[in-house]
């Protein structure tokens, strides 16, 4: 897609099923663990996006070696481990605006030292990693800003681990305590390494994700409810084999809403009851809003059951899918609040202040608070050109402003910038104009 714009004509009715990318949060985790473990390892499935390509690139620059194979049935990327001991001691990598692959690739450098510089576009720069690199520095790294204090760009130098316990802040981005507990078993090679969470831990279905797949690698994680992780020393992660990638759950959301708005049933595959991804409890939400969900092993449906219902409620622990909800918002019967939503405010975009500009376009009245967003849907939707902020989000969820719902038809919308979602989802315009049929 070559253009600068989509336009998206109004859709009375969507059904059908979606085969779902894989998961960019679970992509990035498993691609770092297999560079640091031991052995070769089979990742099937990983998923093909902008983010992925960041991190692949940043192993490829550190020696790290990885091929790919294609299958009939999708792909297979086979990495060689380095054993926690990377062959490059020097490099210079550009993140992009990936922080599921800057965040725990800082931290690893980190802890390996070496002489690394990272950077990224220009809103990378303005994301905090400020509460990471002071738990990794309190802890006898070397790692220095080069820009304004408290964001990338970052000059990593060889430090030495001199501590037992870390301390960081969970309120800001689950993403720091992540990234600490991923290189936690670098850390620990002569001691136990104990990890406190400062205040709140937001995000924790992102850090269940994070010790789900630690795990698989074959590290044992202690765990004090959410506020102290332990690893025990001599412990280096090894080959699962082979690991599979789920499809996205967050990419699920979009949808999963589409049936819940214009009838279905729609069904997204690759992703199911037993996912270790906190975004399928996105479907409860919808459920609360009235839709009908049914879910299988490695499905999820949606169907409409007529007017969707507003909603109230605390969407701290599924922060990127409850993007969503702000659209199913317009098609409810009064207005919807989502709270507990702060981190929003350091995503790829300020996502509340984007949320509020866009959806006010479409007709919306709109309250936006630090931390919360509250929607009352129009009488009618307004026909709009939207803005993305290069945020895939942002494309993808106005997207489903063109469908029409129980409570009030869809609009004629232009997407501008569509090109943003191959951050995750090259293929989603293609794929909603297939169930949109």
């Amino acid at each position: 897609m070559t253009h600068e714009f989509i336009d998206l004509q109004t859709v009375p009715h969507v059904q059908g099923a979606v085969r779902l990318p894989g998961s960019k949060s679970i992509s990035n985790r498993i691609l770092l663990l297999s560079a640091l473990s031991q052995g070769q390892v089979a990742i099937v499935d990983l998923l093909a996006s902008d983010d992925t390509a960041v991190m692949l690139a940043a192993l490829r620059a550190l020696g790290v070696q990885w091929t790919e194979e294609k299958t009939a049935t999708g792909t297979i990327h086979h990495v060689t481990g380095v054993a926690g001991v990377l062959p490059d001691k020097s490099a210079d990598l550009f993140m992009g605006n990936a922080g599921t692959a800057i965040r725990p690739l800082t931290a690893a450098l980190a802890v390996i030292g070496g002489d690394y510089t990272l950077h990224g576009v220009p809103r990378m720069h303005e994301r905090p990693i400020g509460d990471l690199v002071d738990a990794l520095n309190a802890a006898g790294t070397n790692v220095e800003y080069t820009g304004n204090p408290g964001f990338p760009p970052l000059h990593i130098k060889q430090g030495k681990i001199t501590t037992e316990r870390l301390s960081v802040r969970g309120d800001v981005s689950s993403q720091f305590l992540t990234a600490l507990l991923m290189v936690a078993p670098l850390m620990a090679q002569d001691h136990a390494i104990t990890i406190d969470v400062i205040g709140e831990l937001i995000s924790k279905p992102y850090i269940e994700i994070t010790l789900n797949l630690i795990r698989r690698f074959g590290v044992k994680v202690e765990q004090t409810g959410w506020e102290s992780f332990t690893i025990q020393p001599g412990q280096i992660y090894q080959s699962p084999g082979t690991i599979h990638v789920e499809g996205d759950a967050s990419s699920a959301s979009y949808f999963l809403a589409a049936g819940a708005i214009a009838g279905g049933p729609v069904r997204v595959e690759g992703v199911g009851k037993d996912s270790i991804q906190g975004d399928v409890r996105f479907a409860a939400a919808l459920e609360q809003m009235g839709a009908q969900i049914t879910m299988g092993d490695n499905w999820i449906e949606a169907r409409s059951s007529g007017v969707l219902k507003a909603i109230d409620a605390d969407f701290n622990h599924i922060p990127d899918a409850a993007m969503t909800i702000a659209i199913a918002a317009l098609y409810a019967d009064g207005p919807s609040t989502l709270r507990n939503i702060a981190s929003w405010r350091v995503k790829e975009t300020d996502r509340i202040a984007a949320m509020a500009t866009e959806l006010r376009k479409v007709g919306a009245i709109v309250e936006e608070g630090p931390d919360y967003i509250k929607v009352t849907p129009p009488a009618a939707l307004t026909p709009a050109t939207i803005d993305t902020y290069d945020d895939h989000r942002m494309a993808m969820c106005f997207s489903l402003t063109s469908l029409d719902g129980a409570a009030r038809k869809g609009a004629t919308v232009r997407i501008n910038d569509p090109k943003c979602v191959n951050k995750t989802f090259p293929e989603y315009f293609k794929a909603f104009a297939e169930i949109a049929k």
